[in-house]
This record gives C-alpha cells, structure tokens and sequence, in this order.
C-alpha cells in the first residue's frame, strides 16, 4: 500500500496539480488532498487508492517500499522516463 507522503511525492515528480491527478484517476480531488495529508496509508477505500496508484504509475512513477530505500517507502521516477 502507498502513503500520503508517497502520493504528494509522485504527484510532484509527475508535474500534475490535485485537479488533474483527480481526472486522471478517476478519484475526486478532495479524495486526494485527504490522501495526501495522511503520512501512513490513507484511509481511502483501496478502489480510490489503486486508482490513484494506477494513475501516478502511468505517468512513469514508481513506487518503492522499505526494502527498495533506506529511510522508508519513496518513490522513483521509470527507468527511461
């Protein structure tokens, strides 16, 4: 599962603003700003959060988990993107 500081981090090296991570993902835009404030797993439904997830992954992000990066979970952007 992603975090909230996972999905502000994505969102950022994918250059999109809330509005536009909401289109893309099919989630409401308040849905992500809630998202992003949690610095655990966000309470979402896991619909909205593999939705969201899907959507940064398809602008070339990718997800690491504490095993991927000391210091915790991060993200990356594709090799080649």
């Amino acid at each position: 599962m992603i975090t909230g500081a996972q999905i502000r981090m994505a969102r950022g090296y994918a250059k999109l603003s809330a509005k536009r991570l909401a289109e893309v993902s099919d989630v409401a835009e308040s849905t992500i700003k809630r998202m992003e404030a949690i610095e655990g797993i966000p309470t979402a439904s896991g619909t909205n959060l593999a939705k969201v997830q899907q959507a940064l992954e398809a602008q070339g992000i990718q997800f690491l988990d504490n095993g991927d990066v000391a210091g915790g979970p991060g993200v990356a952007l594709r090799s080649g993107e």
